[in-house]
C-alpha cells in the first residue's frame, strides 16, 4: 500500500497566503457594503417637522381629521416611495401648537413601510391637545429652541411643515419674522399649509382676535388679506419654500400627501 505524499512546506505557505488574501478581500467587500448603511444611521437626508394648529377653532372632529390626514399621508404609496428614496429614510417629528407648542411625537427615523405604519399608528392614537390662541411665532421659537436641537443625528435638509386655519393672534408680524428668519439662517425651510374654511377665514387681518396683552392691530400691509397670502408673507421661507392650501379640513389629507411628496422628494418646483 502506497502512502500519499505530504505537501511540501513551501506549498503550505502559498496556500495560507492565498487564504489570507481571500479573507482580506472579503473583509474589504463587507466593509464597503456596510458603509452606506452605517453612514445613513449616523446622519439623515432629511428631518421633517410636522407642526399642526390645535387652537380654539380646532374641535375634536377637526383634530381627528388632522391626525388621520398625517397617518394616511405616511401610508400613501407615493409618500413611501419618496421616503425610501432617501438613504436611511427620513427623521420625523410632530409638533402641536396653540398658546404653547409641544413636541408631541419625538424624532423617529422612518426608513421602511413598517416604520411608517408604526408612526401612523402612534399619530392616530394621540389624544386631543387643545388650546385657545394661535401663537404661531411662539411655535417657531419652540422649534428653534428645543425641537431642532433634539435631532439625534445631523440632517442634510430640515423642513418645517406648518398648518393652521388662522393668523398669529399673539404677536405682531415683526416678532414672527424674527423667529422665522432665525430658523432660515440656520438652514431650515418653512412651508405652509393654510386651511381655508369658507365662511370662517375668507378674510383675515381686520379686527383680528388677539391674546390678552397684545392689543388689536391691523396687518401692516393694509389690513385685509387671505390666509394663504398671509402665510406667504409671514411664515414661509428658505430653499424651495412654498404654500399649498387645503380647501377645508376635509381636504387636509389630500393636501398633506401632495405636500409630503414634494418636500421629501426635494422637488425644486412649487405646486400650482
Amino acid at each position: 500500500m502506497s502512502l500519499r505524499r505530504l505537501p511540501h512546506p513551501a506549498g503550505w505557505g502559498a496556500l495560507v497566503l492565498l487564504l489570507v488574501l481571500l479573507l482580506v478581500h472579503l473583509l474589504v467587500f463587507l466593509l464597503a457594503a456596510l458603509a452606506p448603511a452605517r453612514a445613513a444611521e449616523e446622519s439623515a437626508a432629511m428631518a421633517l417637522v410636522v407642526s399642526v394648529d390645535v387652537s380654539q377653532s380646532v374641535d375634536e372632529a377637526r383634530f381627528r381629521l388632522q391626525m388621520e390626514g398625517i397617518a394616511e399621508a405616511l401610508e400613501d404609496p407615493a409618500v413611501l416611495a419618496a421616503i425610501t428614496g432617501n438613504p436611511g429614510g427620513i427623521l420625523f417629528s410632530l409638533v402641536t401648537w396653540a398658546d404653547k407648542a409641544a413636541l408631541t411625537l419625538p424624532w423617529t427615523r422612518i426608513a421602511t413601510r413598517g416604520d411608517a405604519a408604526a408612526v401612523a399608528g402612534r399619530v392616530r392614537a394621540l389624544p386631543r391637545q387643545a388650546g385657545t390662541f394661535t401663537c404661531l411665532g411662539q411655535m417657531l421659537r419652540t422649534v428653534s429652541a428645543s425641537v431642532l436641537p433634539a435631532l439625534p443625528v445631523p440632517a442634510d435638509r430640515v423642513v418645517i411643515d406648518v398648518s393652521g386655519d388662522g393668523i398669529d393672534n399673539c404677536a405682531d408680524p415683526e416678532a414672527i419674522h424674527d423667529e422665522r428668519d432665525g430658523l432660515l439662517a440656520a438652514g431650515a425651510t418653512i412651508n405652509g399649509l393654510p386651511i381655508l374654511v369658507p365662511g370662517e377665514n375668507d378674510v383675515v387681518g381686520v379686527g383680528a382676535f388677539r391674546a390678552p396683552g397684545y392689543g388689536l392691530r391691523a396687518l401692516r400691509e393694509g389690513g385685509e388679506t387671505t390666509l394663504d397670502r398671509w402665510y406667504k408673507a409671514h411664515v414661509t421661507g428658505g430653499p424651495a419654500a412654498f404654500v399649498l392650501a387645503a380647501r377645508g379640513y376635509g381636504d387636509f389629507a389630500r393636501a398633506l400627501r401632495q405636500k409630503f411628496v414634494i418636500e421629501i422628494s426635494a422637488l425644486s418646483s412649487s405646486p400650482r
